[in-house]
């Protein structure tokens, strides 16, 4: 009769200790799988690099957000099909025009998933002069890890989102376009001088 007393062997044959190292191997590769995942929907706010992408304009010549590097830029997305979008529109254009002659750039990128043609229409009914890219396939919305339309990014003269701003805003209300004026007025700050993105600046 063999007597196992001592050994470390449970009755399935297998060691305390082989027992112990399975279990911290399965709590490590879940901790992998939900710190990943967690990476992969937090979403993309001040702080960030933004990054660089190439769209279509509305002529169908390709576009690149690294264009207007040593500017600050306005960086919309929208879609035709969205009331608060169309709400705002009137305002980005004023803020455009406002601004013209300084180092600023609007890039309304539309994820409508119909033709271009819906978004050439809707430009052409709303006056809007500002540059506006097509972004089809969503690609560059889930780049952003958009959580819906309107949102916008406020980028500094390095590339860096200074602000992020979910839901519409009257950007002719000049309560709203102080991160705007001081990077035109004082040059892009550190990263870690923007501060991040607070649920009271959702609206």
């Amino acid at each position: 009769m063999t007597n196992n007393e001592g050994s470390g062997n449970t009755d399935g044959g297998l060691s305390k200790p082989l027992i112990a190292f399975i279990i911290i191997a399965v709590i490590a590769v879940v901790a992998v799988i939900v710190f990943s995942q967690k990476s992969s929907y937090e979403p993309v706010g001040a702080g960030a690099d933004a990054v660089d992408f190439t769209l279509p304009g509305l002529d169908g010549k390709p576009v690149s957000l690294k264009d207007f590097r040593g500017k600050v830029v306005f960086l919309n997305f929208w879609a035709t099909w969205c009331k608060p979008c169309e709400d705002e529109m009137p305002s980005i254009e004023a803020l455009y025009n406002g601004l013209k002659g300084q180092q600023f750039e609007i890039v309304a990128v539309s994820v409508d998933s119909d033709n271009v043609d819906t978004v050439k229409k809707y430009v052409a009914k709303f006056g809007l002069t500002f540059r506006v890219l097509h972004d089809k396939g969503g690609k560059i919305k889930e780049l952003y890890k958009t959580t819906g339309v309107p949102e916008t990014f406020i980028i500094d003269q390095n590339g860096v989102i200074a602000e992020k701003i979910w839901g519409p805003r009257d950007w002719s209300n000049r309560g709203y376009l102080g991160m705007i004026f001081d990077l035109l007025k004082n040059g892009p700050k550190q990263k870690q001088a923007y501060k991040p993105d607070r649920t009271a600046d959702r609206r």
